[in-house]
């Protein structure tokens, strides 16, 4: 619908929510591995729906401040490039984890991806907030693939 402040905002919300929960199950000893897969998906859903929610605002908008630094065909397309490349970070902890291997290294986490997106949508700067989580996204996404090969190969 084009609120761009309230958006950002709710993702902000949502995100320190989302520490809380787990800071909280952790702390309460409550942890258990079926609310951590739980945890885990809803923030993959999470973050996709923000994403979709931009690319229909990107669709079925004709509002030229959305678009003042790139076109229309290129906002959306950086949409779908952040809706690749931001769960690929999260993947491949995952899967490094399943192999028993602890991944959290990189530069740019899920928390990061959630800060900038709140800013882009904060300051109407949508289209540098998604450039900037397509680009760190895929850079993490190499740190862990590189992390996790060395691991392989110590063990």
């Amino acid at each position: 619908m084009g609120h761009l402040l309230a958006a950002g905002f709710l993702v902000l919300i949502a995100g320190y929510f989302d520490i809380l929960d787990g800071a909280l199950a952790r702390r309460t000893d409550q942890t258990t591995r079926s609310g951590a897969v739980l945890d885990s998906t809803v923030d993959r859903l999470s973050e996709a729906v923000v994403l979709l929610g931009i690319l229909a605002l990107f669709l079925f908008t004709e509002e030229q401040s959305l678009f003042t630094l790139i076109s229309r065909k290129w906002s959306i397309l950086l949409v779908g490039l952040a809706l690749l490349s931001s769960p690929l970070v999260s993947y491949i902890r995952a899967r490094a984890e399943a192999l028993r291997i602890e991944c959290q290294v990189g530069i740019f986490t899920r928390a990061e991806r959630v800060i900038v997106l709140a800013l882009g949508l904060l300051i109407n700067q949508i289209a540098i907030a998604l450039a900037i989580i397509t680009v760190l996204s895929l850079i993490t996404a190499g740190q862990r693939l590189l992390y996790v090969q060395k691991q392989a190969k110590l063990s």
